[in-house]
């Protein structure tokens, strides 16, 4: 009773954000009685709500916790990172949502996969695209219940298990339920938690160690002086690929992907993307300082993912008011991520495997995704009792395995009208074996793996579409012929 009396404030804002929950998972169950509705709702969406979700998706307790905790081991160079995934942000509805949004309303894709296998006319690229997909998306799950389960352990006092078993609870009842409907639908209340959220955060943080300018200050001290040089925690190059491997999945990430499936016209387009923009911008710059603010307020930090929490529940940091309010805005964070990857995963294995083995009614469809999106989510909790690492680890493999799997077939794809199934294959293989030597030599401390994994399946993908035959499908033909006309009138090149 005394905490619940102390948390009153937390209590009733998490109420409130249940039954909201609660409400758009009804929502979603009215609407989603077809696979394309559970899917992708159907195509329907509008730009705002949308780019909303783009945003909040991806900003999940990978950046409230593991993020904006790795700073106070990183240092200033870690807001690297900040600048390029607002770049990456607007690349990706430059470069992938137009044409990604066209192609899939043409063919009735719903996933990333069903996209591949007609852009190279081929069932093994589908397969292989699909179990790529569902291997990443569990380590990504992991780190997100990692994430949120150090938050709840903190705050609420009780063992991390049961942490991480709050957590399973409330994002496998409503994303089961309600689909991509009620997925995007609560992205919106919980992207403007997450924006209010971060900067409350950056500025109680900074007002307590000092104001915005201690940073500077951090040159004063000789334990914290090495944090403003250009090598602060690790080379500066191997941060460079750290950075890299995670931005690259705005790109081709499917869960940012598949936002793009339900945009409902062009015009969409054009509003979603500044407000996506506009939203990572505020999280990232937000967050990405706080950890080195942290370095006033906390001495002796060995797991960069315990900052945050440890701050957030610090009263002489936080009024309790406040740091309740936070708690609820960084369980928003981790549900708007759980929900994505777990609804894009079961979909997947749904469409991609078990539909390849035998067809389903539509009804049957939604019903394994249901199954499927329950089945990831306890198996995610369970790994997430022993993670195999800490949270920007974790999301960082899972980043690279997307980058040398699907960003030469996905972005030359989209734009280049050569490419084959053999290219697509081999182009991820080479890169996933390129990835995993690197990582065994133990040479990632010298040059982050991405670099020479990402290079190797480009090379490899741009050679074979060179060697070999252009698909031959009057879709894909079709659809090529189409953009350039649409190009030739706007004129683009």
């Amino acid at each position: 009773m005394n905490w619940a009396a102390q948390h009153w404030v937390a209590l009733m804002l998490f109420a409130v954000y249940t039954a909201f929950l609660v409400a758009h998972a009804r929502a979603g169950l009215r609407r989603s009685k077809g696979m394309g509705e559970f899917f992708v709702g159907g195509r329907s969406m509008g730009g705002v709500v949308i780019g909303v979700s783009f945003y909040a998706t991806f900003s999940s307790t990978n950046s409230y916790i593991g993020h904006a905790g790795k700073g106070y081991e990183y240092g200033l160079p870690w807001l690297t990172k900040a600048v390029v995934l607002v770049v990456f942000a607007y690349l990706s509805w430059r470069l992938v949502a137009p044409r990604l949004r066209r192609f899939t309303a043409q063919w009735e894709s719903v996933t990333v996969p069903d996209f591949l296998a007609v852009r190279f006319a081929s069932r093994a690229v589908r397969v292989a695209a699909a179990g790529v997909i569902g291997f990443a998306s569990l380590l990504y799950l992991i780190a997100i219940f990692k994430g949120a389960g150090n938050l709840f352990q903190v705050f609420l006092d009780i063992p991390y298990p049961a942490a991480v078993g709050v957590t399973f609870a409330i994002v496998m009842a409503y994303t089961s339920v309600g689909g991509f409907v009620s997925v995007v639908r609560t992205d919106v209340l919980q992207g403007t938690l997450m924006v209010v959220g971060a900067l409350l955060m950056f500025g109680f943080v900074a007002h307590a160690a000092g104001g915005v300018g201690a940073i500077a200050r951090l040159d004063e001290r000789p334990d914290t002086a090495h944090l403003l040089e250009l090598n602060a925690g690790i080379p500066y190059i191997v941060l460079v690929g750290i950075v890299l491997a995670g931005s690259l999945k705005l790109l081709i990430d499917p869960r940012q992907m598949t936002r793009f499936y339900g945009l409902k016209d062009e015009r969409s387009l054009r509003v979603g993307i500044w407000v996506a923009v506009l939203g990572i911008l505020v999280v990232q710059f937000a967050l990405l300082p706080v950890g080195l603010y942290a370095r006033f307020l906390l001495e002796g930090v060995t797991d960069t993912d315990l900052v945050v929490p440890l701050l957030v529940t610090d009263a002489a940091v936080f009024p309790r008011v406040v740091g309740d309010f936070l708690v609820v805005a960084i369980i928003a964070a981790a549900m708007s991520s759980l929900d994505s990857v777990l609804l894009v995963a079961a979909s997947v294995v749904t469409r991609d495997i078990r539909m390849e083995l035998a067809p389903l009614s539509s009804a049957g469809a939604v019903a394994w995704t249901r199954g499927g999106i329950i089945g990831f989510a306890a198996l995610a909790a369970l790994i997430a009792l022993n993670p195999p690492g800490d949270i920007v680890e974790i999301t960082i493999f899972s980043g690279s395995l997307y980058a040398v799997c699907f960003a030469p077939a996905v972005l030359f794809g989209l734009h280049w009208r050569r490419g084959s199934a053999a290219a697509a294959l081999a182009g991820g293989a080479v890169g996933i074996t390129v990835l995993l030597a690197w990582l065994a030599l133990g040479w990632q401390d010298r040059l982050h793996e991405v670099f020479p994994a990402l290079a190797a399946s480009t090379l490899v993908y741009v050679a074979l579409a060179c060697w070999t035959r252009p698909v031959d499908d009057v879709r894909v033909s079709g659809f090529f012929a189409a953009a350039a006309r649409a190009n030739a009138v706007a004129g683009r090149p």
